[in-house]
């Protein structure tokens, strides 16, 4: 078998051999199939040449290359069609995912990949091209759709933007709520009649709910699937709060609507029911008791999506002015002590001030040296408290505001490596052996002493002579 000749252009592999097929050769991929190059066409010899002579009149070399796509090309462009079919996309959007689809790739970016990379550039490609057409798809649906890593997707999404070098709309969220429904099995043709919910009122009422939660920060910077995943649960519970939709969690939900459960939606349920509740507190119309539970709130879920604007202002106002009642109580408060601090009686005590107590008989017979340590023992505690009060961190203004971005609501605590240097206040005890090594030997002496009559010597004589 002859040697190999470089390298295949779709896999990348170097187990490119030469291999004769009738009557040319041709440069086959071991590992993937495709053909790399073809052998070289003769044309009739003339008088005097037999053929294969390759050179003279009446020969032509020709060297070509296949144009006919590789096994994983051909295997790449079928996964596009499935998958175009498995959504019920146009024909006009499939042509245009196959089109992306071979221009991206034969550019130098996709050819030595991973096969993951490249089932990646499928859906990609589909994505592309259906918000192309504003067809709203999500990244998580397509991930979910070729069981790849969210995180690899992405990253092939951006390289094909790049690649593509066009201005691809970005959907919202809302946008593909509606996709979303429906992939729910919730119907009367799934489930039985008192659990079932059409798709559209789903869709309704869930782009309500998030749209209140983009309005209290619950959107920004999360993943839009856990979200989506939480609208439709508590759209579906208050749509029927009945007492057998309120006792299914989100676990059970998922299940019975034949959907894979995300790990983050339960956190984002607990968030918007948070906000609920908060809301709810505010409608004019109910008792303060009357919402107390999330199960209660759901059943009025409808007028606070009806009135979240104004609830949403009366609610901030209402914290506005508890906030700053607040403030004036602790000021009142922190004046009231500065007050008995002055005048060295505590708060709610019947004690003397501190003047008395510093005149009083016994403090003035201690002898001068206890005074001193008493002195010194007050100063370092004071010294100590003023240094921890620095070291206190600065309060959390997220916390503060009814409504705040997650990332200042809940910030990442940064490690602070511990200080190397030790506490230093100049009353440590010094070891013997440490001033030994301050002390000069008798060699070191003598030495001083001569490098001294040296130096002196030398001055003398540089004297002498400017004299002379």
């Amino acid at each position: 078998m002859p040697p190999s000749c470089g390298s295949c252009p779709d896999c990348g592999s170097s187990r490119v051999l030469q291999v004769e097929v009738y009557c040319e050769s041709q440069w086959v991929c071991q590992d993937c199939g495709s053909v790399v190059s073809a052998g070289r066409l003769v044309s009739d010899p003339g008088p005097g040449l037999g053929p294969g002579s390759g050179s003279g009149p009446g020969t032509t070399d020709v060297r070509y290359r296949h144009t006919t796509p590789g096994r994983s090309q051909i295997r790449g462009l079928q996964r596009v069609r499935a998958m175009c079919r498995i959504l019920r996309l146009s024909y006009e959007v499939e042509e245009l995912a196959e089109v992306f689809f071979r221009k991206a790739y034969i550019h130098g970016r996709f050819l030595r990949v991973r096969l993951e990379k490249k089932e990646a550039l499928v859906g990609c490609c589909v994505l592309v091209s259906c918000r192309l057409r504003n067809w709203p798809l999500a990244l998580g649906t397509i991930c979910s759709l070729l069981e790849a890593d969210p995180l690899l997707v992405g990253g092939v999404y951006k390289d094909l933007d790049k690649i593509l070098d066009m201005d691809i709309p970005k959907t919202c969220i809302t946008d593909v709520l509606e996709a979303h429904s429906r992939e729910y099995k919730v119907s009367s043709v799934h489930v039985p009649e008192e659990l079932a919910e059409s798709a559209a009122a789903l869709a309704r009422r869930s782009v309500a709910l998030v749209e209140l939660a983009a309005d209290s920060w619950i959107v920004t910077g999360r993943h839009p699937v856990p979200i989506m995943m939480a609208a439709i649960f508590l759209s579906w519970q208050s749509l029927n709060p009945t007492r057998v939709r309120l006792k299914y969690s989100l676990n059970k939900f998922c299940q019975l609507s034949k959907m894979p459960l995300n790990k983050t939606a339960g956190k984002r349920v607990r968030e918007m029911t948070d906000v609920l509740c908060k809301l709810g507190q505010e409608i004019p119309w109910l008792r303060a008791e009357e919402l107390v539970s999330p199960a209660q709130m759901l059943q009025h879920l409808e007028d606070i999506l009806q009135h979240r604007y104004a609830l949403l202002r009366h609610a901030l106002q209402t914290h506005q002015d508890t906030l700053e009642t607040d403030q004036d109580t602790s000021e009142t408060d922190q004046d009231t002590l500065e007050t008995h601090q002055d005048t060295g009686v505590q708060p709610g005590s019947n004690h003397p001030p501190l003047e008395a107590l510093c005149q009083a008989p016994d403090q003035v017979e201690r002898p001068p040296s206890e005074l001193t340590k008493v002195n010194r023992d007050q100063h370092e505690a004071g010294g100590a408290s003023h240094g921890n009060s620095e070291q206190q961190p600065v309060a959390n203004w997220g916390k503060r505001m009814l409504f705040a971005p997650p990332c200042v609501r809940n910030p990442k605590i940064r490690k602070v490596a511990p200080s190397e240097q030790a506490d230093v206040n100049g009353d440590e005890d010094i070891s013997d052996s440490e001033i030994q090594s301050y002390l000069r030997t008798p060699q070191e002496v003598r030495e001083y002493v001569q490098m001294q009559q040296s130096l002196l010597s030398g001055s003398e004589d540089k004297g002498q002579s400017k004299r002379e």
